[in-house]
Parts: structure tokens; C-alpha cells; sequence
């Protein structure tokens, strides 16, 4: 579930990867319960890996190649996005740490998915009845312990 939060103008490296699990979930739970993906998640997709894309060539987010700008942004204002100024030889490499990433965002969203299996069906089941949900509603039945679903740990601050 993403909620904005109040104004943010900066994002830290584990916000957006944060950010790219959220947006691997639809697939991520696509492939958990039903064993086979559709199209559904292609925006997703999309998004998760400019975020990834970004984190790489613009943002120096990444151990693999530091501070180094690795792309120029095009004119912003008529539509234009990034070029990569590198090597052909680096933009493999970026390709293969933006798949990295984004793969690990995949896990990340599956892992939790599977430990939350019972409220991932919870949760399905309210939306099949009303369709949409609101945040408070979401952490009500996440947070909610009833005996049906296994409980969840407690945080160690309590």
C-alpha cells in the first residue's frame, strides 16, 4: 500500500527501494496466489525500474558505482528523460544493476507477502466486499490479532 506523506523532497536510498517493493507487490502476490503473472503489473514495472534506473545513473546510489553521474537529464520540459553518458560496456553494467535491484525489490515484496500470507487474504477478501479501503482500515485489520491469523511479532520498543 503507498500513502504519500506530507511534503518529501528528498528520498533516501531505502525509501526508493522501499518504494520499488511496494510497486513489485501486485506481481509479486500475482505469483504467489495464483502460480502465473499477467499483465496487470506492467506500469508497475515500468515505474520500479526508472526509480531503480535513477538510483544508478543519476543519484550515485549504488556501491557498484558510486558518485558518478552516469546519465544527463534531456530537457525535462518538452517530455525528455535521461541518456546514459557511458560506455557500451557500462551500460550493460547499469543494466545488469538495475535488474539487480529491481529483482531485489521482488524478493523483498514476496518475503513479505509470504509472512503475511493470512492478512494478504484478509485484506483481499475486505476489498472483494467494498472495493476500496482506506489507510486506517488496512492497519486495522493488519495490525488486528483475532486468533484466525498467526500473531504478529511485537515490536521490541514495547
Amino acid at each position: 500500500m503507498q500513502v504519500d506523506e506530507d511534503e518529501h523532497f528528498l528520498t533516501t536510498a531505502s525509501e526508493m527501494r522501499n518504494k520499488i517493493a511496494v510497486l513489485c507487490g501486485g506481481r509479486a502476490a500475482e505469483e504467489l496466489i495464483f502460480g502465473e503473472v499477467t499483465n496487470g503489473a506492467s506500469n508497475d514495472i515500468e515505474k520500479a525500474t526508472q526509480i531503480a534506473r535513477a538510483m544508478v545513473t543519476q543519484y550515485g546510489m549504488t556501491d557498484r558505482f558510486g558518485m558518478v553521474a552516469l546519465g544527463q537529464q534531456r530537457n525535462r520540459y518538452l517530455g525528455g528523460g535521461s541518456e546514459l553518458t557511458c560506455s557500451e560496456g557500462t551500460a550493460e553494467d547499469i543494466d545488469n544493476e538495475v535488474q539487480r535491484i529491481v529483482e531485489e525489490g521482488h524478493k523483498t515484496a514476496l518475503d513479505t507477502l509470504r509472512a503475511h500470507r493470512f492478512k494478504l487474504h484478509e485484506i483481499s477478501r475486505y476489498l472483494q466486499r467494498k472495493e476500496t479501503i482506506t489507510g486506517e482500515e488496512f492497519m486495522r485489520i493488519f495490525t488486528r490479532d483475532d486468533g484466525f491469523a498467526p500473531t504478529l511479532p511485537k515490536p521490541l520498543s514495547e
